[in-house]
């Protein structure tokens, strides 16, 4: 199934570079969209904030013990296959989080959810590194600032399904349903590869060239996911701001984060890959160094748009890298790369909790900075050719 007017850009790059632009929309839109409802499905479960903290560990559970497989898949068959199993998968599990009346029920459907997301997001990375072989210009940013644009959209339905009403059960699997006619709509756009089927491990860690890109990406992941766990805290906790400031300074956050993916390829072009990867550790440790020194409104929200910046183009730029591997196929890199940098997603922000609970949220920030610093050193050690 393809629209008409879609025929007239199929097996081009132009149509390659659309399709693929789409589903990086759908997977942020389809996230942003199952956020917008945590709470209400958190009520209807009458869960606390513990118990259904614990829940929502399965989702990344999920998502990392399936890494292996999506490697596998990737090496096994072309990216767009893997992409269209991931996407059906991510559109169905969608529809069913709202659908749940045990909490049992809630953590299987959000282990197959996190496994979905995993083969989504890696196979679409994928598509990203062969239609980037059609540019001589860097696009791979602008495929992550849709993903972002597209998180605003979802949390935006979302914020019109709950003052409308709308129970979460029929908003998702509206979203769901919507998202499975665009997949099968713009799929026949994708573009077909040939996988290099490799002799290896089930799981391979990056090699001595990809290891410090993997850190690289471990610090990004680490620091932005902090950032959406814990910057609406500090606002309330050590700035005492009111809910409306709080839920601003987060704006101006994941608005710095979409603007920068946007800017980034042009940024690229002139700079090159290093010179941004350096200066976004930069930003990243000044950012949150600025929010310790000047624990102030305006001082804070400056300096969550410095860490926005920051770590808005680190991920797309590495995962470029990685597909240049001489040792590893695209696949195998992307996925190797991929668990080193979750792993920062999963365990730094916790991190922070426990700083902030025997110390304070400032002390916290503090150790992103250093964080920071780490990533700065790590870009160092690559050489001039990128």
């Amino acid at each position: 199934m393809i629209l008409p007017f879609l025929k007239k850009i199929q097996n081009s790059p132009k149509g390659f570079r659309l399709a693929n632009t789409v589903f990086f929309f759908l997977s942020g839109f389809g996230y942003s969209s199952w956020a917008s409802r945590i709470p209400h499905i958190k009520a209807q479960l009458h869960l606390s904030e513990a118990q259904f903290g614990a829940v929502l560990f399965a989702f990344p559970i999920g998502l990392m013990l399936t890494m292996p497989f999506t490697g596998k898949l990737l090496n096994k068959y072309s990216s767009r296959y893997c992409m269209l199993l991931g996407a059906i998968m991510f559109n169905i599990v969608l529809a069913m989080p709202g659908f749940a009346g045990f909490v049992w029920q809630l953590i299987i459907i959000l282990l197959i959810f996190g496994a979905s997301r995993n083969i989504f997001n890696l196979s679409i990375n994928a598509q990203a590194l062969e239609v980037q072989k059609l540019y001589p210009k860097s696009i791979m940013t602008r495929f992550h600032a849709v993903w972002s644009l597209a998180g605003f959209a979802g949390a935006g339905l979302g914020y019109i399904m709950v003052t409308q009403h709308v129970k979460p059960s029929h908003h998702l699997l509206g979203v769901s349903i919507l998202m499975m006619a665009i997949t099968a709509c713009f799929y026949p756009l994708s573009i077909h590869n040939e996988p290099i089927p490799q002799k290896k491990k089930f799981f391979s860690m990056p090699d001595k060239t990809l290891i410090k890109f993997a850190l690289i990406c471990f610090v990004s992941m680490a620091c932005e996911n902090t950032m959406y766990d814990w910057s609406g805290i500090y606002f309330q906790n050590i700035l005492h701001a009111s809910p409306k400031l709080t839920t601003a300074a987060f704006v101006f956050f994941m608005t710095a984060v979409t603007l920068g993916r946007f800017l980034g390829d042009y940024a690229v072009m002139k700079f090159g890959i290093k010179r941004i990867l350096l200066y976004s550790g930069i930003l990243i440790s000044l950012g949150f160094f600025l929010c310790f020194i000047l624990p102030y409104i305006y001082p804070t929200i400056f300096g969550y748009i410095l860490i926005g910046i920051g770590v808005s183009c680190v991920v797309p730029l590495v995962f470029s890298i990685a597909g240049r591997s001489k040792n590893l196929s695209s696949g195998s890199a992307l996925t190797s790369i991929s668990t080193i940098g979750y792993l920062g997603f999963l365990i730094v922000p916790p991190m922070v909790g426990f700083i902030s609970e025997y110390l304070s949220m400032k002390w916290a920030f503090l150790v992103m900075a250093f964080l920071g610093g780490l990533m700065i050193l790590m870009v160092n050690k690559i050489g001039e050719e990128h």
